[in-house]
């Protein structure tokens, strides 16, 4: 696991935040599945160069989140994802929206899962809304000019 995390010590992003976000990304993405065993404090710090302490407080940080679980001397492993329910109406019809448009322009299902898991996985922006653009307005006569008489 430890080759999946990169520090730049450079950063002004603490070493511990690195760490923590590093392996909270991997779990997100499923490289670490529940259960797997985090290797020990001593030895990710090692192979990191950086202090025990750091690990230890990433590790702290995840387990507080929720992402993992500590055993003791028995170590640290991912937990089990929590049981959720339905996906909230917005996203189901946002995902109903994305399946029409792609079936409109021609994008085969397994092309469109593939987007919608890249989207997911690479944790992409979205920089609007979920909808087609807006018509562009229509043009408006302008006024007439007001006449004046003249004295």
């Amino acid at each position: 696991m430890s080759a999946d995390l990169r520090l730049d010590l450079s950063s002004p992003v603490p070493p511990f935040e690195q760490i923590r976000a590093g392996i909270a990304g991997l779990v997100r993405s499923g490289v670490l599945l529940p259960g797997a065993r985090l290797p020990t404090v001593r030895s990710l710090a090692a192979d990191l160069g950086v202090a025990a302490g750091t690990v230890a407080r990433a590790y702290r940080e995840l387990e507080a989140a929720g992402v993992v679980e500590g055993h003791g001397r028995r170590g640290t492993t991912v937990r089990p994802a929590p049981p959720r329910g339905p996906a909230p109406p917005d996203l189901t019809a946002a995902v109903a929206l994305a399946a029409a448009r792609a079936r409109a322009d021609g994008v085969p299902v397994d092309e469109l899962v593939t987007l919608v898991r890249r989207a997911y996985l690479d944790d992409v922006q979205v920089s609007g809304p979920a909808s087609p653009p807006a018509p562009p307005p229509t043009s408006t006569p302008s006024p007439t000019p007001s006449r004046t008489a003249a004295n």
